[in-house]
């Protein structure tokens, strides 16, 4: 069974929306594939934040729609991501998508992984 969820429970900034939206068009991904956005075992906090662009959705994901961006999340991500803000950072400090998650704990220096 698949969810939809409210925007309440991930949320995607402006900045985060746009930047999906260009790779997807630069790398010729099909509009109807949505990010997946994931947690596994890892890092040097514990838990470690996965992106990659999916067009399968399986029994048990939760899709969110927020600012035109789609969020595929699966069931065991999202009790981890929950209330978590997907931003995008191109500055001085490195580029590439931040997650702020209320969740995490701990983090480590470079914000790839996290505890709880």
């Amino acid at each position: 069974m698949n969810n939809t969820a409210t925007q309440s429970e991930i949320k995607v900034t402006e900045n985060a929306a746009k930047q999906i939206h260009q790779i997807k068009e630069e790398n010729n991904i099909p509009k109807e594939h949505g990010l997946r956005v994931g947690v596994k075992g890892g890092g040097c906090s514990g838990l470690t934040y996965q992106l990659g662009f999916d067009g399968e959705i399986k029994d048990g994901d939760t899709i969110i729609e927020d600012k035109g961006a789609k969020l595929i999340v699966d069931g065991k991500s999202l009790f981890y991501l929950l209330g978590t803000e997907l931003d995008f950072s191109g500055g001085l400090n490195g580029k590439g998508f931040v997650f702020n998650n209320p969740n995490a704990t701990k983090t480590c220096g470079c914000g790839e992984s996290f505890g709880v």
